[in-house]
């Protein structure tokens, strides 16, 4: 049994990453009903926080049904990120997530994200204050290291446990990288074959498949995956994945129903959460998901993309179900 403090998660338990603009509570809600074992909110600005942000206090949001569940913030101001830990820890998640691995450049370029992998004695005071601050379990999302020059996670991971964490996950690229070449897990599995490392070790990177998942845990023995883009757009995976690594079978593929019914779930969601206006537009980003590999579905994304009201999409996916359901039978 996997446990993030008193947290029990299963005995290889499936992650759902905190993506930006993407991790909301509308997806979360069926990555929930997909499977997912435990799940972030998108990652948080302590400095919105701080400031009483509109944007980042919305991201506070959680639900009951989601538990358990973690918030996950950033920064690179250890007072902020201290004030914004007690913040987070006032709604009562199930435990505060630290981000140490965002790449992109409007978070690393302020010190905060991936930036931290640069000032290791400033990541581990950083930790040590939020671990101090609350009473909630502390975890920490990082990569390999900056660079190929700089892999200091083997370093880093005993470091944090040393100061309380209680989990950690690496993505096995380094920052340089972004998102491009294959995530290598050799250091993953470094950790995790520690004799001193006692936390959960969860992998993340390039898992996209049933098949690769088992791979992946046998091959490298880690605690249990943490699944980002392989979510959007199929929030089954999860069950996917737990099924084979159960049967070593297959789950049926999502008919066109299913998909429908699960993104319409996801839209009706998102407009009760953001209003009709805001849910609309940013519901726009997962059609293509949804419906990959549809024949000739272009013109109906196009059509989704283009609505303006929720009875206009619902409208055009009950068309797609109808449509493509017929063509596939």
């Amino acid at each position: 049994m996997v446990k993030i403090g008193n947290i029990a998660l299963g005995d290889f338990p499936l992650l759902l990453a905190p993506m930006e603009d993407v991790s909301d509570p509308p997806f979360r809600a069926v990555c929930k009903a997909g499977g997912t074992d435990l799940m972030y909110t998108e990652f948080i600005s302590s400095e919105g926080l701080i400031r009483d942000a509109a944007k980042s206090r919305q991201k506070l949001d959680i639900f009951e049904y989601e538990r358990p569940i973690g918030i996950q913030l950033f920064g690179g101001d250890i007072g902020n990120m201290v004030g914004s830990a007690e913040i987070a820890t006032a709604v009562n998640p199930d435990l505060i997530d630290i981000n140490y691995g965002c790449p992109v450049k409007a978070v690393a370029c302020r010190g905060a994200g991936a930036a931290l992998l640069q000032d290791i004695p400033k990541m581990v005071k950083m930790t040590e204050s939020i671990v101090k601050c609350t009473h909630l379990p502390v975890t920490v999302k990082t990569r390999l290291g900056w660079d190929e020059k700089t892999k200091n996670v083997p370093e880093v991971a005993e470091r944090l446990q040393d100061i309380g964490i209680q989990a950690l996950t690496v993505h096995g690229r380094t920052r340089v990288q972004m998102y491009k070449g294959e995530a290598d897990w050799t250091l993953i599995a470094e950790i995790k074959n520690n004799p001193r490392i006692k936390i959960p070790i969860f992998g993340n990177g390039d898992i996209d498949s049933p098949e690769k998942a088992l791979e992946y845990k046998d091959r490298f023995g880690v605690d249990g995956i943490m699944i980002g883009r392989a979510s959007i757009g199929a929030p089954w995976v999860f069950n996917e994945i737990k099924h084979y690594l159960k049967t070593g079978t297959h789950l049926p593929s999502p008919d066109v129903a299913e998909r429908v019914r699960v993104c319409r779930e996801h839209f009706n969601f998102s407009i009760r959460w953001k209003g009709d206006k805001l849910g609309v537009f940013e519901m726009r980003r997962h059609y293509s998901n949804y419906f990959k590999g549809l024949p000739d579905f272009k013109p109906f994304r196009t059509r989704l993309v283009e609505a303006n009201t929720a009875a206009e999409v619902n409208e055009i996916l009950d068309e797609v179900a109808d449509v493509f359901s017929m063509q596939l039978a």
